[in-house]
This record gives C-alpha cells, sequence and structure tokens, in this order.
C-alpha cells in the first residue's frame, strides 16, 4: 500500500503549543487530534457533542474527565495509557491536568460553554 503513513501523536503534541489541538491524521472524513498541557489545577470549560461521541485517551500524565450529571457529577480520572468514550450530549471537561498529552476523537460538533446550564457556543 503506498501513501500510508505513520504517525507519534504524542511527539506531534510536544511540537505544538500547549492548550493546542492539533489534527494529524485523517480518519472516516474526520481527523484525529492531540492535546498537550504541563499543569492546570481547577477545570477547564464545559463541552458537549450533540452529534456524536468523544474518544479521549491520556498518553502521558494524567487528568480527571467530569461528566455533568444533574443528579451528581461523574468524576473519571484517567493516566497514561486509559482512555474514555463521552458519550453523545453529555457535557464534560477537563479537571487537575498534569503532564497531559491526549489523543482524542471528535467527529462532530463541538459545544462550549462556562456553565452546562447556560445556553452553549457553538465552535
Amino acid at each position: 500500500m503506498s501513501g500510508m503513513e505513520s504517525f507519534t501523536p504524542a511527539e506531534i503534541a510536544r511540537a505544538d503549543e500547549e492548550l493546542a489541538f492539533t489534527a494529524f491524521a485523517a480518519f472516516n472524513d474526520q481527523h484525529l487530534g492531540v492535546f498537550r498541557v504541563t499543569s492546570v489545577e481547577g477545570a477547564g470549560p464545559w463541552e458537549m457533542h450533540p452529534d456524536t461521541d468523544e474518544l479521549l485517551h491520556v498518553l502521558e500524565g494524567s487528568v480527571t474527565v467530569e461528566v455533568h450529571d444533574p443528579d451528581g457529577n461523574q468524576l473519571v480520572p484517567l493516566r497514561a495509557g486509559q482512555l474514555v468514550v463521552v458519550p453523545q450530549g453529555r457535557w464534560h471537561r477537563h479537571v487537575d491536568a498534569v503532564d497531559l498529552v491526549e489523543l482524542f476523537y471528535t467527529p462532530g460538533e463541538s459545544l462550549h460553554t462556562d456553565d452546562p446550564a447556560a445556553e452553549p457556543k457553538g465552535g
């Protein structure tokens, strides 16, 4: 097979700016991407994907993924080698990332908000 290329996602993430979401490999008419952050205490903004699940795979470091639930939020701690699939339509965010390099696959729309009860912003 010609035209195939191999990738090293952690190296791609380290070569880019911190907090950049970098798409790098076509996959089913979308792209795989990487995200890197050295250390962030506390939580990032909430996001939700109304039309797709999202795959988050921690390649290096650690993070907790918080998934909003009106009956009590679920905290999913992840370390290198672990992944989670966030279900379609669920608000979620990253909490307490430490030396994080993450591979993600988000094939649909992304909405963002500071509060899951607030009106979302597309993007």
